[in-house]
């Protein structure tokens, strides 16, 4: 379901080096002592090696039985891994129309800031980072490498202005495409407003199978509620269709309030059928506490 864009000028964008040196000084540097053991759980299970079988205990993860092994033994097995020293990690990245919702930050802002700050800390621990970019299809990867250049890099191709796809988004379509791209075990960032077409929650329930997936919603709190600005011009994100709307109308705001919790509700029940925990990070979140916030809850949910 498309979402209204009020109609705003944009500001020039920074430079990739500038995106990075203001998260290296307001993000980065906040964050570096804060997460101590939380940054292993962040960023745990990208690379993993096969090493052993042994019996299945409850509290194992079901995605590691050997189906064969089992049917072969008539009692279940799981295969043991550990982790490479190098992390192999993919960021997702909806380009979407909707992504542009917002002010200072919009949505699309926030998402470079996010993947740009994760970006830079897996590379400084010599991980390797890779992208796909995607707007209703693939419109540039990124393959993955480690260093600051390739931070540079993911950062000046988020920078670019996506090439408008004139259609609703589908979601199940990125799913698709990284199912495709990424051989190779990851850590893969799944990193969306989630505003989509149904249907996208089994594309990321198999991506899950086979990678460590971490998904992140970007939100705006105006998709929400919205405030009483008076009598402006919308646009919507994905037709262009432009109408007036008095925001001061309380009905008004209650319709688009009751559409939000709609919203809200599919997204959720797409993401249990999914088996995927979604992490929402808004516009007007700190994004240190944010990071934190999730490297938190990735820690509980594996004890």
């Amino acid at each position: 379901m498309a979402e209204p864009v009020p109609i705003a000028e944009r500001s020039q964008a920074p430079t990739p080096e500038q995106v990075l040196d203001r998260l290296d000084f307001t993000v980065l540097r906040r964050l570096d002592g804060q997460l101590q053991g939380d940054y292993r759980s962040l960023i745990r299970g990208g690379g993993l090696d096969f090493t052993d079988l042994r019996d299945y205990q409850p509290q194992d993860d079901v995605r590691h039985i050997d189906w064969n092994v089992t049917a072969r033994m008539n009692s279940p097995f799981v295969r043991q891994y550990v982790e490479d020293r190098d992390i192999t990690a993919w960021f997702l990245l909806d380009r979407s129309a909707s992504m542009a919702f917002g002010g200072d930050p919009s949505k699309a802002q926030m998402l470079t800031d996010t993947v740009v700050a994760l970006a830079r800390l897996l590379t400084v621990g010599g991980n390797r980072v890779g992208a796909l970019l995607w707007n209703n299809k693939v419109q540039s990867v990124i393959e993955p490498r480690a260093g600051r250049d390739q931070v540079l890099l993911l950062a000046k191709a988020m920078l670019t202005q996506p090439v408008a796809a004139k259609a609703p988004t589908d979601l199940a379509e990125l799913g698709r495409a990284a199912l495709a791209s990424i051989r190779r075990r990851s850590l893969v960032f799944v990193v969306s407003d989630f505003v989509s077409e149904p249907g996208w929650e089994r594309p990321l329930a198999l991506l899950a199978q086979r990678h460590e997936v971490v998904a992140l919603r970007i939100v705006d709190p105006a998709e929400v509620e919205l405030p009483n600005a008076g009598v402006m011009v919308m646009e919507d994100s994905e037709t262009g269709e432009q109408l007036y709307v008095d925001t001061s109308d309380p009905a008004f705001r209650q319709r688009f309030a009751e559409a939000a919790e709609r919203r809200e509700e599919t997204v959720q029940a797409c993401a249990r059928r999914a088996q995927l925990d979604l992490h929402s990070i808004s516009t007007d979140d700190d994004l240190v506490r944010s990071i934190i916030q999730v490297a938190q809850a990735r820690k509980q949910r594996r004890r």
